[in-house]
C-alpha cells in the first residue's frame, strides 16, 4: 500500500468495506451512516460498522463501529488509527470520536450533504439549535483532533490520479443516491426518533 493515497484508501474502504455493510443496513430500516478505523502505519482495516439505529438511536453508524471496536479482545489504541466516517459526524458522533482518544477523522459527504442530498438535516439542526453554529461553524482543526474532508483530499493530487479517484468518487455517489433513496421510502416503517 506504499503507493496508494490515503485519499485513494480511504475511497477503497468506504467502496469496499463499509458500503456492503450499509446496504444490509439500509435494507434492515437504518440511515445510510458508516464508519471503519484504519491503522495509520498502513492503512489496513481494524474493523468497518454502519448505522444500527432500528435497535437503539444512539447507534448511529461512529458510535456503533466504536461499540464494537470496543468489544474487540484485543484492539490497537486509538492515537495509533484512522477514523474514516462516511459522512460528517454529528455532535454526538464528534463527542464519541473526541471521548475515544482519536486525533483525526475524515469525511466523505458534508453536513450540507446529508441535509441536501440525503434529507437529514439533523446534525445541522442540533448545531444551530444546542451550539449556535451556522454549517461549517465547528473548529475542524482543535486541541482533540483534525478533521479531513476526503473531497480536499481528491483536489490535491496530480493528474491522472484525481480523474480517477473523481471516478471512484462518483461510483460510490451513486451508490449512496440509491441507499438515500431506499432509506427515504422505508422509513416510515420503523421508529428512529429524529429519521
Amino acid at each position: 500500500m506504499a503507493d496508494t493515497t490515503i485519499a485513494a484508501r480511504l475511497l477503497d474502504v468506504i467502496e469496499t468495506d463499509i458500503l456492503p455493510l450499509t446496504e444490509r443496513g439500509v435494507a434492515a430500516g437504518n440511515k445510510v451512516f458508516g464508519a471503519a478505523l484504519l491503522r495509520k502505519s498502513d492503512l489496513s482495516v481494524v474493523i468497518a460498522g454502519t448505522n444500527d439505529e432500528t435497535d437503539n438511536p444512539l447507534w448511529h453508524g461512529e458510535i456503533n463501529t466504536l461499540r464494537q471496536f470496543y468489544e474487540m479482545p484485543a484492539r490497537p489504541p486509538t492515537k495509533d488509527l484512522v477514523f474514516l466516517t462516511t459522512h460528517e459526524p454529528c455532535t454526538l458522533c464528534m463527542s464519541a470520536i473526541t471521548w475515544s482518544g482519536f486525533d483525526n477523522y475524515y469525511y466523505f459527504y458534508s453536513h450540507e450533504d446529508s441535509r441536501d442530498s440525503f434529507a437529514i438535516p439533523h446534525d445541522l439542526k442540533i448545531l444551530k439549535e444546542l451550539f449556535g453554529l451556522e454549517p461549517g461553524g465547528y473548529r475542524r482543526t482543535n486541541e482533540f483532533w483534525t478533521a479531513y474532508a476526503i473531497a480536499d483530499l481528491i483536489d490535491t493530487e496530480p493528474e491522472p490520479q484525481r480523474t480517477e479517484l473523481l471516478q471512484q468518487r462518483d461510483r460510490i455517489r451513486e451508490r449512496y443516491d440509491a441507499l438515500s433513496n431506499q432509506y427515504q421510502e422505508s422509513k416510515g416503517d420503523n421508529d428512529i426518533p429524529l429519521g
